[in-house]
């Protein structure tokens, strides 16, 4: 027996043992599991299954199966005791008059959870009202974990949601509202529907952004065997710690460079451009807004920092809020989703706009994902992601149309950051998409 499925074994037997009032047991682990989290959650035949890696890397969980499920997370924290944590997250459009099938939120009380926090390995398991129940779930567990082989597909065809064309009529679209002061401005969005020779796997997919893609949070909900989200986004909604807030304003986007002389001069672009700078601004102005209520103290980086990812640089701002007594999680997803980074300003406007004229249902992207427990919290904003619902992929990646947007421009840095998963699919996507 693997040095796991003895701490499986020790773990069951503490349920057995364990009084009526214990909601959750942690087994620490002496020695680092011999398998990755992605590999051992891919094994795994519960569900919904949640995977998060914190953007600093310090923290990877594995959520597994479902004491309870919340399509509203208010009633959750009824649920919640000690170190509990709710995974999940929250959708863009989900349960509007364009978007009826897709839920609000998604959210659930794991029953069983790999947990690694720097250097240490856990498994934990909640228990509800049956310790029977519990047991089962630890029982079914594999320890015997197959290796994900690197990713190897091929594309046949991809579709662009909106076209080429119909992408240039909405951004002067956008741009006549935004002279007409209708908006400050709108994020517009493009879904792009992969069609692949065969299926490919929704862990393996998110086991490559992982390698590849640094400085972002990873996650992934499956929520049954046919359907995933995932992503790896650099953008934080927020975190909360007690009475801490940590939010940022990420808005303003060049690509890289083709050596590091140019990278540097994009950077440098960036950092001095105004059109990019003002939409930093919007961002930051809009989080203040919105928190203000919240609030005892808001404070913000003076001067935006350059953020560098594979295939993007971002501006970036970072904010701090000391939260006013009795605040919850809930509460701020609501404040602060969506974002003016992903849907625009004023965000009804906005929102009313892209309900309106974008071509396709957003669902689960530019959502958020993360979880929250009874002194803490984390989402990301699910942008750089990928729905995968049997042989269909679809990827996701928007920009954000202010007073000087040009559609050629924007169209490019669209491709740019679909790249970020794309590129992992495939290293000769089919033309008219940046690898």
């Amino acid at each position: 027996m693997s040095y796991f499925q003895q701490a499986v074994t020790e773990l069951i037997e503490r349920v057995k043992d364990a009084k009526d009032e214990v909601s959750r047991l942690v087994q620490v682990l002496e020695y680092k599991p011999d398998f990755a989290f992605i590999d051992w959650l891919q094994a795994q035949p519960l569900f919904p299954k949640f995977y998060w890696q914190s953007r600093d890397t310090r923290e990877e969980v594995v959520a597994l199966g479902q004491l309870h499920t919340f399509f509203d997370p208010a009633p959750a924290y009824a649920h919640l005791s000690g170190e509990q944590r709710i995974w999940g997250g929250r959708s863009f459009d989900g349960q509007t008059a364009k978007n009826p099938n897709c839920p609000a939120s998604f959210f659930f009380l794991p029953q069983v959870e790999l947990i690694r926090r720097d250097q240490t390995w856990s498994l934990a398991v909640n228990i509800g009202a049956s310790k029977a129940h519990a047991v089962e779930s630890l029982s079914q567990l594999r320890g015997q974990v197959s290796r994900l082989l690197p990713l190897s597909a091929h594309i046949d065809h991809i579709e662009h949601t909106p076209n080429h064309q119909q992408w240039n009529s909405l951004v002067e679209q956008v741009l006549s509202g935004i002279e007409n002061d209708d908006f400050k401005k709108v994020v517009l969005a493009r879904k792009t529907t992969v069609e692949m020779q065969s299926p490919i796997c929704a862990a393996q997919l998110l086991k490559s952004s992982i390698e590849h893609n640094q400085n972002s949070f990873h996650f992934m909900l499956a929520q049954n065997a046919r359907h995933s989200f995932l992503g790896s986004t650099p953008e934080r909604l927020y975190c909360r710690q007690g009475k801490d807030l940590y939010t940022e304003a990420l808005a303003g986007t060049i690509g890289r460079g083709d050596s590091a002389s140019h990278d540097l001069e994009l950077a440098n672009w960036l950092t001095q451009d105004s059109k990019n700078l003002n939409e930093n601004q919007y961002v930051v102005d809009d989080i203040f807004e919105r928190l203000t209520p919240y609030s005892d103290l808001l404070e913000v980086e003076p001067e935006a920092q350059l953020v560098r990812l594979r295939q993007v640089q971002h501006l970036k701002r970072r904010i701090h809020a000391s939260l006013k007594s009795g605040v919850n999680a809930v509460q701020l997803l609501g404040a602060l989703q969506p974002t003016a980074a992903v849907a625009g300003l004023p965000r009804q406007e906005s929102m009313d706009f892209i309900q309106q004229y974008e071509p396709f249902e957003r669902s689960w992207y530019a959502g958020s994902m993360g979880y929250f427990s009874l002194g803490q919290a984390e989402f990301c904003v699910a942008i750089r992601s990928a729905e995968i619902v049997d042989e269909d992929v679809h990827l996701y990646a928007g920009a954000g149309i202010v007073p000087g947007s040009i559609a050629e421009h924007e169209w490019q840095e669209l491709d740019k950051k679909m790249a970020t998963l794309l590129s992992l699919i495939s290293d000769h996507p089919p033309l008219g998409v940046a690898s």
